[in-house]
């Protein structure tokens, strides 16, 4: 397959790609009433949920560092609460990549942030919202599904999925409809072995992903948890696996896209959208707003 942007673009446009969103895909995202960027990327994020001040060096490695941290000191409501502060509360202008992925009606798209541009975009069609959970007594599964239907978000079980519908996988939870986060070390212990297991992505989604093959956009791939959540949620993917944007990629890098038989591509998500005949202007000409 060729792998020019051009033909990237249309490829996924077919649907025979499915788009793998990293933090760096709310990049230029800002929020309406004081033009602040949206925390995404685990350094900001720790920033962020610390009043604006950076932590002790060995918790800035990672946000789930970080995360675990505030946990044992203030609890994990203080996380939770920082992630609705943030995510749920807060105004921020639409991204202009989420709401290009939304107008190829995919049938499966793989967010691995915690903000709601995706849910918002797909309010205009029916479709299921499964996220992940963790440290849940009595559960049988890491998950959560919950069907968009007259305006809504009404949770159901496992045998009320429709297959058929479009499917929004956010591993790590969002706000909406209600709050549920994979954000601490704790948490990421817990989902990960269960995912690992097997009981983190619903039986319709196993099969749906036998033979895939990913686009990886706003991915770093420097740090093992979004290396081992991609390992586990891609599971069974082609080969090619897919392709990854990664500007400037390093070593580390190189050799796990290797090992994945993931093809690098020395470029960005603003290359992706001018590939695909979107204007490259910055995220906040223009866009509509929305709630992250």
């Amino acid at each position: 397959m060729p792998t020019d942007l051009t033909h990237l673009a249309a490829t996924l446009g077919r649907g025979e790609l499915v788009p793998y969103l990293g933090p760096g895909a709310l990049a230029g995202v800002t929020e309406i009433d004081t033009g602040l960027p949206l925390p995404a990327d685990s350094d900001s994020l720790i920033i962020a949920m610390n009043q604006g001040r950076p932590m002790a060096p060995k918790l800035m490695w990672e946000f789930s560092r970080a995360a675990m941290n505030v946990e044992l000191k203030r609890g994990r409501a203080a996380v939770i609460r920082f992630l609705n502060q943030t995510y749920g509360e807060r105004q921020w202008i639409r991204s202009p990549l989420h709401a290009w992925l939304a107008s190829l009606h995919l049938p499966y798209i793989i967010d691995c942030n915690r903000d709601t541009q995706l849910q918002d975009c797909y309010q205009d069609r029916p479709h299921l919202l499964i996220r992940g959970i963790a440290r849940t007594a009595g559960a049988d599964y890491r998950f959560r599904i919950h069907l968009w239907r007259d305006d809504a978000y009404h949770e159901i079980d496992l045998a009320q999925a429709d297959p058929s519908l479009p499917v929004l996988f956010k591993p790590l939870g969002s706000p909406r409809p209600d709050p549920t986060y994979i954000a601490s070390d704790a948490d990421f212990v817990d989902y990960l072995t269960e995912l690992m297991g097997g009981f983190g992505i619903p039986p319709f989604l196993k099969e749906r992903r036998r033979g895939r093959r990913y686009l990886y956009l706003g991915l770093r791939l420097t740090r093992d948890t979004e290396r081992m959540v991609l390992a586990d949620v891609c599971f069974g993917a082609g080969s090619p696996t897919g392709w990854s944007l990664i500007p400037a990629p390093t070593p580390k890098e190189r050799r796990f896209c290797t090992g994945k038989d993931i093809e690098l591509i020395p470029a960005d998500i603003p290359d992706l959208l001018a590939a695909a005949g979107l204007a490259p202007a910055p995220a906040s000409a223009g866009a509509p707003a929305i709630g992250a």
